[in-house]
């Protein structure tokens, strides 16, 4: 009978400790999930901050539209990325924003615009940016 209790005593530390190391790496590869999509959230802000310093460059020093509508084709596909990467609220409605920002600009480009106010873009990829920071 002893013999019996005391393999049910290891068998259910076994099964305890199986458990807890099962535990213990859900936990970590959601961690890990997590703070990859937080890199991903920074490397993409990053590169939307790139793509709205070529939009200003562009439009600073050329009156070609072509070449501001590549910058604003930039950041529209770095904010697709960056939204099909989080469900994160803050880092959704900054993604909202700035796209909005930068259709309004695309709309001031198609109406002949050759001054757009790039103020609203550069605000909105700034909030991204600050919420992307882990």
């Amino acid at each position: 009978m002893a013999a019996s209790r005391h393999r049910s005593l290891r068998r259910t530390a076994t099964v305890a400790a199986t458990l807890a190391a099962v535990a213990l790496t859900a936990g970590l590869t959601t961690g890990c999930d997590a703070v990859d999509k937080a890199l991903d959230c920074v490397r993409t802000a990053d590169a939307i901050a790139d793509s709205v310093t070529e939009l200003q460059q562009a439009v600073e020093n050329t009156s070609d539209p072509t070449q501001w509508e590549e910058s604003l084709d930039s950041i529209d596909k770095n904010l697709d990325k960056i939204g099909d990467q989080t469900d994160n609220t803050d880092v959704n409605k900054a993604v909202d924003n700035l796209g909005k920002a930068v259709d309004n600009v695309r709309t001031s480009v198609e109406n002949g615009d050759k001054t757009p106010d790039l103020s609203p873009v550069t605000d909105a990829a700034g909030e991204l940016t600050k919420v992307c920071t882990p």
